[in-house]
């Protein structure tokens, strides 16, 4: 069984943690953390990845909820 290429990184956005936010990864290396789609894109920018629309990518595998998916955030946004 043959490896088929890959054409483009895969991008994974891995489920909220505790607080909300989401690592962003590209294979076994860490690209981020967002806690907002916008971070997202800016993550992906700055990897030299230029994606204009990173909730409807297919370069993107959104795991454990996708775009509008940023539980528990409100709360943790208040400093103390």
């Amino acid at each position: 069984m043959t490896a088929r290429p890959t054409e483009h990184p895969r991008i994974v956005v891995h489920p909220p943690g505790l607080d909300g936010s989401r690592r962003v990864t590209e294979g076994d290396r860490p690209l981020g953390i967002a806690t907002h789609v916008d971070d997202v894109s800016e993550i992906l920018r700055l990897s030299d990845h230029y994606v204009t629309n990173v909730a409807e990518s297919d370069l993107i595998d959104w795991q454990g909820g996708g775009p509008d998916d940023w539980p528990g955030l409100s709360e943790h946004h208040e400093e103390g």
